[in-house]
């Protein structure tokens, strides 16, 4: 075998973790989603079945604010995630182990932030 290949399983590793990204943004992109139409459905119902203060279901615009962004969020996540893969993968071929980690832990204190704005915003509108 020879030393300067890399490993197949280095590079099926790498493509999992990639994919493991793009689940994780995917999933973020359709919760966004789903905070902006749950939003307006709500509304809708509220209008169908003639409810007498239609003001408490109303969509707010935080709720837009918070969709909105969380799809941000995933599409910038598959772009980190595409730029760590390329980055992992063009390490494995060269042979070299120096993997920076930067893009995870900026991910997770950004995701950490969004976690504890979530959590105010629904503390707060209850």
């Amino acid at each position: 075998m020879n030393k300067n290949r890399p490993l197949w399983s280095d590079n099926l590793a790498n493509e999992r973790t990639f994919l493991a990204w793009i689940r994780t943004a995917v999933s973020i992109m359709g919760f966004g989603f789903v905070v902006v139409k749950f939003s307006i459905f709500l509304k809708e119902v509220s209008l169908a079945i003639n409810l007498p203060r239609p003001e408490l279901v109303r969509p707010s615009v935080n709720s837009h604010i918070v969709g909105i962004l969380l799809v941000s969020l995933g599409a910038v996540i598959i772009v980190f995630s595409y730029l760590r893969y390329r980055d992992t993968d063009s390490a494995i071929e060269n042979g070299n182990d120096d993997n920076p980690k930067i893009l995870i832990k900026l991910l997770a204190v950004v995701l950490f932030f969004i976690g504890i704005i979530l959590l105010i915003y629904l503390l707060l509108s209850t």
